[in-house]
């Protein structure tokens, strides 16, 4: 692989982190580039204060926060305009990832994330741009037709607002799948840029557990693309294998496709962002 065949695949990179995370960003800031987009999630387990503080410390350690907001976990218009508000007083309302969210039955009045977008309240707080779910290797509880119509109805009214969009996908392990996936987005009429989602390197019983919980591949399947034994899963994994595969595509890793990397930390922020470092000045 070229190194600069990998730099283009991991040029500006973003991360993801939890609302407890916010001492992990600290210990891994060394490690990180200034300007990097980091993801914070919308958990059930998390309040608004956690995600706010996490959003206030990424600005202070000079990051970009991308807010997650879960829309079947909101329980309401106010709570929607709360968050945002919060987010707005912080400064950290520009960038915001908008899903649908764990819940099997929505808390409040918005069954899926269209339904937030289509409100049109982002933009009254200074939302520019906001980033929508794709899924490379599907959704074990959503038809493939029902991601591709609600992408595109998506993508449709977020150009219609005049906000900015990016689709960040699920993590995945297939990279010729990916690629397909991505000429699909691309045929549906969606230019915006795609953030592939892969996990930073961590432990393998850890990595296959999130896997079977998202429904992302089979366990043999998931060891045969990244190259370890299921006879010992004691060790730790790493992407290594996935972005080699996906650089070896010239059409992602070309300065013009939009299509960059985004980080799920399994393993802690630390370990993805020193994992970069490595990556990069030994391609």
């Amino acid at each position: 692989m070229e190194a600069s065949t990998a730099t283009n695949v991991l040029d500006d990179f973003s991360l993801e982190m939890t609302g407890k995370d916010v001492p992990g960003l600290q210990q891994a800031a060394h490690a990180i580039p200034q300007g990097t987009r980091v993801n914070i999630t919308f958990l059930g387990n998390e309040n608004l204060e956690m995600r706010l503080e996490a959003a206030k410390e990424v600005l202070e350690l000079g990051f970009v926060p991308v807010p997650h907001i879960s829309a079947r976990r909101l329980k309401s218009e106010t709570e929607l305009r709360e968050f945002l508000d919060a987010l707005q007083q912080a400064g950290a309302s520009d960038h915001v990832f908008v899903v649908g969210g764990d819940p099997a039955t929505p808390e409040g009045p918005y069954p899926d994330s269209l339904s937030v977008i289509r409100t049109g309240i982002l933009q009254e707080y200074g939302v520019a741009e906001v980033g929508i779910a794709g899924y490379p290797e599907g959704h074990p509880d959503i038809s493939t037709q029902t991601l591709w119509e609600h992408m595109s109805a998506k993508s449709a009214s977020l150009a219609e607002q005049g906000l900015d969009q990016v689709v960040l996908t699920q993590f995945a392990f297939d990279a010729e799948a990916v690629v397909a996936w991505i000429h699909e987005v691309r045929g549906h009429g969606v230019e915006a840029d795609i953030r592939i989602g892969t996990p930073g390197p961590a432990g393998i019983k850890r990595l296959l557990g999130y896997a079977r919980r998202f429904g992302v591949g089979t366990s043999a399947g998931i060891a045969k693309k990244y190259g370890f034994s299921l006879t010992n899963l004691l060790g730790t994994a790493g992407p290594d294998r996935f972005l080699t595969d996906l650089s070896s595509y010239e059409s992602i890793t070309s300065a013009t496709s939009g299509v960059k990397t985004h980080f799920y930390t399994f393993g802690g922020l630390a370990a993805t962002a020193e994992w970069v470092q490595d990556f990069t000045t030994q391609a």
